[in-house]
């Protein structure tokens, strides 16, 4: 009977699920090389860990592994209900606060191998961490998308770790109680997009739509992130207020070093600014995780669910 464990974590409502032992095992080779590996030959994991029975559809995985440099501290794989993530805001602050649970990381700074690069992690004394995430940027300002039944809508396609689209809230209002709408909405920006046959500049596939509205009670702006697979961020989303700041760099909005305060669907803030290194906008993004559970993944033999629900 295989075991695997796992550790449970939010971030601002968001769930982590974190492999810390009995993952198979990948071989050697760069992260990359591992990643393919996962990808081909044991997507068993993601879909055991992400899907029902064991899970809510929201969670995001993440495999621990070991770093191709020696002189990083970590590397970790992401994964969710319908495939793999170059990178992941939410789930990097919660790799990091699990560590410190563990007892493998204290307060200071940290650098972590993702498949699109090296991230750096600071955590505070306050358990707080801040992600100084990939250079992200904005490929496309104002393209027309057709949306069934909404019309042409326009918005950004930018790059923080993941491809976005952001787009203005048609007026549905960014609130909990109009999730059904937003889903609605989002759903059929990605549709047009995808119809269209708009993608990103490596032809990444858009697949998260990030609908944004001003702000009030102390912050800047509201979210909604529409997730692949079709869950929403119940966070504000790392890699899309990464992709936000970019945007707002570039248009002159928000300055080097300046706080930016991005709340989510739920409530939750993250805390963003830029800095601007060798001519790349690097998004640092600030937030808070909690260690939930920590679990035993038991594979029982005959159990026709073993692997999720799909």
């Amino acid at each position: 009977m295989e075991k695997i464990r796992v550790i449970d974590s939010h971030t601002a409502g968001e769930p982590t699920r974190l492999v810390v032992s009995g993952a198979p095992d990948l071989g050697g080779g760069i992260l990359a090389e591992r990643f393919a590996r996962l990808r081909e030959n044991f997507d068993w994991l993601r879909t055991s860990l992400c899907l029902e029975p064991r899970a809510s559809e929201a969670a995001v995985g993440a495999l621990l592994c070991e770093p191709d440099d020696p002189a990083n501290d970590a590397a970790v794989i992401f994964f969710n209900n319908s495939g793999y993530l170059g990178m992941c805001g939410h789930a990097t602050i919660g790799l990091v606060a699990t560590l410190e649970y563990l007892g493998k990381m204290q307060a200071g700074e940290y650098r972590i191998e993702t498949p699109v690069g090296v991230v750096g992690a600071k955590l505070h004394g306050n358990g707080r961490v801040t992600v100084s995430n990939v250079a992200s940027y904005r490929l496309r300002k104002d393209l027309a998308v057709e949306a069934e039944g909404y019309g042409t809508v326009k918005g950004d396609i930018a790059w923080g770790g993941n491809w976005f689209f952001l787009v203005r809230d048609p007026g549905i209002g960014l609130q909990k109680a109009n999730l059904e709408k937003l889903m609605g909405f989002a759903k059929a920006v990605r549709k047009g997009l995808e119809t269209a046959g708009i993608r990103g500049d490596d032809g990444g596939e858009i697949d998260h739509i990030e609908v944004v509205g001003d702000g009030d009670e102390g912050v800047d702006s509201r979210n909604f992130v529409l997730c692949p697979g079709a869950e929403y961020d119940r966070s504000p989303c790392g890699t899309g207020v990464s992709a936000k700041l970019a945007c707002l760099y570039v248009d002159g909005d928000l300055k080097e070093g300046e706080v930016w305060r991005q709340a989510g669907i739920l409530g939750g803030v993250f805390e963003g600014k830029v800095s601007i290194v060798n001519g790349e906008i690097i998004p640092e993004i600030t937030g808070e995780a909690f260690v939930t559970a920590v679990t035993e993944i038991v594979f029982s033999p005959g159990d026709p669910y073993q692997h999720g629900i799909s």
